[in-house]
């Protein structure tokens, strides 16, 4: 069964029990990756593993920032 398949299922079933449809397949899915992104960046600075990525990005921005331009 694909996933599809699945979800019109669970859509039809929900409705016939009188309850709330579930989301559509993926309609989650980049908030979910930021969110586990995040957490390993984070896990890994409080175990003393170099930052990578926007974390290491943005700490270096407040330690030195980038001269502006004149133009």
């Amino acid at each position: 069964m694909s996933i599809t398949q699945q979800h019109a299922l669970d859509t039809y079933r929900a409705q016939h029990l009188g309850e709330i449809p579930p989301p559509a397949p993926g309609t989650y899915d980049r908030q979910t990756t930021r969110e586990l992104r995040g957490r390993l960046e984070f896990r890994a600075v409080l175990t003393g593993r170099p930052a990578r990525g926007r974390l290491r990005r943005a700490l270096g921005r407040l330690v030195r920032p980038r001269p502006r331009s004149a133009c």
